[in-house]
């Protein structure tokens, strides 16, 4: 699906995918970090949160670099239309357009 995209759109998308690989692997590597058992039960409980945290930004940086590649990315989910470009650019992994992502919050 990404045969027919402007030079310009082209190499903004490969910047972002490059982006979001090196952000998968820390993350991936956060979290490798964090599943290492320190034997203290007192960090247990934090050390769980930043897991799940970790887990989050692995799932959300793989999916947005599956939309990439099936070249959905930058569709919103629910109403198919276009998420702006300055959405993506503060949250690249986002799935819906902000009218869609209010209505997904409630």
């Amino acid at each position: 699906m990404t045969t027919h995209l402007h030079p310009d759109e082209r190499s903004r998308l490969d910047d972002l995918r490059a982006a979001l690989t090196h952000e998968f692997q820390v993350h991936t590597a956060r979290l490798t970090q964090l599943t290492a058992d320190t034997g203290d039960p007192g960090e247990a409980h934090n050390r769980q949160a930043m897991i799940a945290a970790a887990r989050r930004s692995v799932q959300q940086v793989g999916d947005a670099l599956r939309r990439i590649a099936e070249g959905r990315y930058g569709r919103c989910e629910r109403c198919a239309g276009p998420i702006p470009t300055e959405r993506l650019e503060v949250l690249p992994h986002a799935r819906f357009c902000m009218p869609c992502q209010q209505q997904h919050a409630r």
